[in-house]
């Protein structure tokens, strides 16, 4: 199994900025690809970033250029920068671990609230 942990939501106004931080222990072996989701209330959880061991990164369009995803691969762990936020942005965001191609793990999540 693989433990997730984040950290690093909170409450903010809009312009302002948060960096989400997520650490994965465990089982940690195989593991190729982590990433933020996002759900907002009353929708469908969404890929927000993510990156593979080897430092390549997506993003949804709705975050490029405002978010920087990045990881330390010595300490297992995965960053989320969050620069210009929105009212958009709120909502609680998940560390995601992908293992061995197909195994998918999870945090706990963590609330992101953006005020205007």
């Amino acid at each position: 199994q693989v433990q997730l942990v984040e950290s690093g939501g909170g409450l903010v106004q809009a312009g302002g900025s948060l960096r989400l931080s997520c650490a994965a222990s465990g089982s940690i072996f195989g593991i190729n690809v982590m990433g933020w989701y996002r759900q907002a209330p009353g929708k469908q959880r969404e890929l927000v970033a993510g990156i593979t061991s080897g430092g390549s990164t997506n993003y949804a369009d709705s975050v490029k250029g405002r978010f920087t995803i990045s990881r330390d691969n010595a300490k297992n762990t995965v960053f989320l920068q969050m620069d210009s936020l929105k009212p958009e942005d709120t909502g609680v965001y998940y560390c995601n671990a992908v293992r061995f191609g197909n195994r998918n793990y999870w945090g706990q999540g963590t609330q992101v609230t953006v005020s205007s």
